[in-house]
């Protein structure tokens, strides 16, 4: 009986140290991902949004051109549209790196 509690033991071992590893790359991934910037683009680029791979709107560019005193509405439309792209295509990337590491596991308390 204490062999296999011992054995056991060291399976529980192995498992922490595999989720710790884990953890870490994550931790890792989520530094590369901060680093990476994706672009959002409205009104054939007159606007552009660039978003970092952990979801934070790093600018936001717009040409004079689609500037319109008498067209706020439109300047407003042009940007919700370039910062929803610039949001999914940084969503994208994160979901592909994260699942580099996971295995595609969505894994609760791994900070994503």
């Amino acid at each position: 009986m204490i062999a296999r509690m011992s054995h056991g033991f060291g399976d529980m071992q192995s498992l922490l140290k595999q989720a710790q590893d884990m953890q870490r790359r994550v931790q890792d991934t989520q530094r590369a991902l901060s680093e990476r910037i994706v672009e959002g683009t409205a009104g054939g680029g007159a606007v552009k949004v660039y978003v970092s791979g952990n979801m934070e709107v790093q600018a936001v560019k717009i040409q004079k051109a689609a500037v319109d005193p008498d067209d706020v509405d439109g300047l407003e439309d042009l940007v919700t549209a370039a910062v929803r792209q610039a949001l999914l295509a940084a969503k994208d990337l994160r979901d592909r790196e994260m699942g580099k590491v996971t295995g595609g596991m969505n894994l609760p308390g791994m900070g994503f």
